[in-house]
């Protein structure tokens, strides 16, 4: 698979990445073990060498997952992980104290049985400790060899500035896909003036531009969409719009619309490493070959001319979560 670089740091990482935050939380039920190592291993064995979790997913579940997973072959891979929520609990509140983020990095050294990670991020901007001694704690991490690359997670433009001015950061993860395309505005050209990398977590919307969700899907009830305004039964329907668009070019191209998806994302910007999850081999294999589809400049054309005549229904998150990101 093409490798790409995130930020002037140069940390290399494969076009497409995988989240893993799925395997364990968000989605509705865990991945039985086993087969989440099979479909870790098997990504890496399709060329994919960037994985990302978090300490929020499943209280390091997550990352002990990911380490047992990735063990055999650690130094081929980036590891990507995150602090930045008191008590590692999402539903907590943020927590991005300078005795917090050692602690939270020290925990996911262990949890990922490893000697550094790769790209450690602040997964939600915290309003009441200043970004400067965010980034200085960052800094002294990297002095000491515990991580080598730092970014953030749906920050705000003078957040990323802040951050940026006292170590530089490497990637800024946020939601970004063509079911939403707010970082265009502001986010995308700051991160190209700073040398910033971009990672689209959510980049098939969430499921919604696979295809394979409509207005009659049912999902688990501890499914995180259930509480997402843009999933009501009324919004999937009303959206659904933006996938018959999608899927009428999947189909030119030979392609499903998964795959024409994350080639939209890739083709937007070089510094842009997408990293959609899944819990399925065959999903995981469908989207790996998304990164071989290449959009000509007429087929971009003919998605910006759809996607401008379409306006997606419904927040991405609800209200109390809605607060936190862009800070």
């Amino acid at each position: 698979m093409e490798k790409r670089i995130l930020g002037n740091g140069g940390l290399e990482v494969s076009a497409l990445g995988l989240g893993c935050m799925g395997l364990t939380f968000g989605y509705g039920p865990a991945t039985d073990e086993k087969d989440a190592i099979s479909l870790i291993r098997r990504a890496y064995e399709l060329g994919v060498t960037f994985f990302d979790t978090a300490e929020a997913y499943s209280q390091g579940g997550n990352e002990k997952l990911l380490g047992k997973a990735v063990g055999s072959f650690r130094q081929q891979v980036v590891i990507a992980t995150k602090f930045g929520f008191l008590d590692g609990d999402a539903s907590k509140g943020v927590d991005s104290r300078p005795e917090r983020i050692r602690q939270v990095a020290e925990n996911a050294l262990r949890y990922l049985n490893t000697d550094y990670i790769d790209l450690f991020y602040q997964h939600r901007v915290d309003p009441n400790v200043p970004m400067e001694d965010v980034a200085g704690t960052i800094q002294d991490l990297i002095k000491e060899g515990k991580i080598r690359h730092w970014g953030l997670s749906e920050a705000g433009v003078d957040s990323i500035r802040k951050a940026h001015a006292v170590q530089p950061v490497a990637a800024l993860q946020s939601e970004y896909s063509l079911f939403f395309r707010e970082p265009e505005k502001e986010i995308i050209p700051l991160l190209e003036e700073l040398g910033i990398g971009f990672v689209p977590f959510s980049p098939l919307g969430k499921g919604f531009l696979t295809g394979a969700i409509d207005e009659h899907t049912k999902f688990d009830t501890t499914d995180f969409r259930n509480v997402v305004p843009r999933f009501s039964q009324d919004n999937r329907k009303a959206n659904q719009v933006l996938v018959d668009a999608v899927r009428q070019l999947a189909e030119k191209n030979n392609a499903t619309p998964a795959q024409i998806s994350l080639a939209w994302l890739l083709a937007q910007k070089p510094w842009i490493a997408p990293i959609p999850g899944t819990t399925k081999i065959a999903r995981l294999e469908e989207n790996v070959l998304g990164a071989q589809v290449h959009l000509s400049e007429t087929e971009l054309a003919v998605i910006a001319e759809a996607l401008s005549g379409i306006d997606v229904q419904g927040e991405r998150y609800p209200a109390d979560l809605q607060k936190r990101v862009g800070k």
